[in-house]
């Protein structure tokens, strides 16, 4: 019975509860006006309203509201929608959690006016499904947030790899790849990814890899530059690394590393006047008198 008083409710007096809903979340401080229209934010309130309105309709049989029963799929699904679109706009996780509860104390409130109860036992019954229902709808948005905070994280660490990483054509048969910042294993994954592609789009012969903005070298920054190199040669290339400083070359005796017979210059001027020789390519200063 307790169930059939909530779904009666939610059914019968849809525009109240709504109305109040929305007087929860302005009194709260939930509404956004700088994100999302009025009308945009009714839309929003109102799917999720109807497909809570369905599970509950859906659950008076049972007289049990079970959050992961079949017949909240509707509400998952609606919940998923607003929160995607609303974690895109940049609402807060804490926001859109409050959001949800804010739709607890109205109902509340036509609960205890509503159920004709003389012991309150069916009132208490109505209250405590309704709490379990919300707080594990709030928990299930809290986590569709975090998800997508995730995504957005994951494509954001993908889009500055890709800036981070890449590729110029500076000359017919010559690429360079100039490298900033520090140089861990997952960006010389990426590195070497994007350098080997290069190599076959561009059809380039010449491999210019310039490390005058990498901040420090040491053995596993020089391995990576070194793996590099390598994988450049078994594809047909040559690679010369530039932007070999004083400090840099200091360092990388000290730590033994070996260039074997990797091509090394201290700047990316030296480097591509290296390419052009070795490509038999002259380039002809023209300077008008």
């Amino acid at each position: 019975m307790p169930v059939r008083y909530i779904h009666v409710i939610l059914d019968n007096e849809r525009e109240l509860l709504l109305k109040a809903w929305g007087s929860t979340q302005a009194e709260e401080g939930l509404i956004r006006r700088d994100l999302f229209t009025e009308r945009e934010a009714r839309t929003q309130t109102e799917m999720l309203y109807d497909a809570l309105s369905k599970g509950v309709k859906a659950s008076v049989e049972t007289d049990l509201l079970d959050p992961d029963a079949e017949c909240w799929d509707d509400m998952r699904a609606a919940l998923a929608d607003v929160t995607r679109e609303r974690t895109k706009r940049g609402v807060s996780t804490a926001e859109m959690a409050a959001f949800v509860l804010a739709l607890k104390y109205p109902l509340f409130e036509r609960l205890r006016t509503t159920v004709d109860d003389s012991n309150g036992k069916v009132l208490i019954d109505a209250v405590n499904q309704f709490t379990r229902l919300i707080d594990s709808v709030s928990l299930y948005t809290t986590e569709l947030c975090i998800s997508e905070r995730d995504k957005t994280i994951r494509r954001q660490q993908e889009e500055m790899m890709e800036l981070a990483s890449p590729v110029v054509e500076l000359w017919d048969r010559i690429v360079a790849v100039p490298l900033v910042g520090t140089l861990d294993s997952m960006r010389a994954q990426e590195v070497m990814e994007n350098t080997l592609s290069a190599i076959v789009d561009k059809k380039a012969d010449i491999v210019i890899i310039d490390i005058t903005g990498v901040l420090t070298v040491d053995t596993q920054v020089a391995q990576h530059l070194i793996r590099t190199a390598a994988a450049v040669r078994l594809m047909g290339a040559e690679a010369i690394i530039s932007g070999i400083s004083p400090r840099i070359a200091q360092t990388m005796v000290q730590l033994g590393v070996d260039t074997g017979e990797i091509r090394t210059r201290s700047s990316l001027r030296m480097a591509l006047a290296d390419a052009f020789r070795q490509l038999d390519t002259d380039v002809i200063s023209r300077i008008a008198k």
